[in-house]
């Protein structure tokens, strides 16, 4: 069967496609970015990484910018073909680890599971064993992980804070020695000057992050994005409204959890427990 001929030269990769036609279309329209943000409403920016790949972008401005351009439902439709590609998500884990590297402060909610830069090997290999992975890939991807601690080490290191809620807690390793280990560092990591850990009662009831795992990362550059996760995905946020929406659900949260020093004392006391478990 002879080989499918490409006739536009653009991309098939569906992202790529998507931020090929935004520039083409706005190129063709003469119309720098700072004037279309004008003319839409939003921050200019956003067309910018729209158009980079380095977003999606909203429904509601991708309606926008079918509306502008004429071309009715042709954007929208790209952007859907483009939300539905999954090897879009390791592009953006990908662009994560590379702003987390660079973030001058970091905060994060735990919902279920330990962050990666808190976890101890026995730890790693055991949450990305329950994913599926195993053998050697299991092992470079505990590695991996274990490398990202180095973030919270030196003097240099950015401020860190966390909020774990109590059934992180409550969930232990199969390993109960592995287990003792986790608690321990835990212990020891919140007691670094840069590093602020509260825990999160159950008793706190429902609260706007119930669903997701999320860290906020603040860039040089002064602005702020998140990357939510949950056990079969993840999603880098960029976009001043949503993270906003995020970072006020998570202030609020923030105000029902322990105390730093009291959260300290918590995870103490269930070190002791476990400690004591015959």
């Amino acid at each position: 069967m002879p080989q499918r001929r490409v006739i536009t030269g653009r991309s098939q990769e569906p992202r790529q496609r998507f931020a090929e036609e935004l520039r083409t279309l706005r190129t063709g329209s003469g119309t720098s970015l700072r004037a279309l943000g004008e003319r839409l409403g939003w921050d200019w920016s956003l067309f910018g990484k729209m158009e980079k790949g380095e977003t999606l972008g909203s429904p509601e401005v991708v309606q926008a910018l079918d509306t502008h351009y004429g071309t009715p439902g042709l954007l929208l439709a790209l952007w859907e073909l483009a939300a539905g590609d999954h090897t879009q998500f390791r592009e953006r884990y990908r662009r994560y680890m590379a702003l987390e590297a660079e973030a001058v402060s970091l905060w994060h909610f735990a919902v279920s599971v330990l962050p990666g830069l808190l976890q101890t090997p026995g730890y790693a290999r055991e949450v990305l064993a329950a994913g599926g992975l195993k053998g050697k890939e299991l092992e470079q991807q505990v590695e991996a992980r274990m490398g990202r601690r180095e973030l919270l080490e030196g003097e240099a290191a950015p401020p860190f804070r966390t909020i774990l809620s109590e059934a992180v807690l409550l969930a232990p390793l199969r390993d109960v020695g592995e287990w003792r280990a986790q608690l321990e560092y835990v212990a020891e990591v919140a007691e670094r000057p840069g590093v602020t850990m509260q825990v999160l009662p159950l008793s706190a009831g429902l609260h706007g992050l119930m669903n997701a795992t999320v860290m906020f990362l603040r860039l040089a550059s002064g602005s702020t994005v998140a990357y939510t996760e949950n056990g079969y995905r993840g999603d880098l946020i960029e976009e001043n409204a949503p993270v906003e929406r995020l970072q006020r659900a998570y202030d609020a949260m923030r105000d029902l959890a322990l105390s730093p020093a009291e959260s300290r004392k918590f995870v103490l006391a269930t070190l002791e427990e476990v400690l004591c478990d015959p």
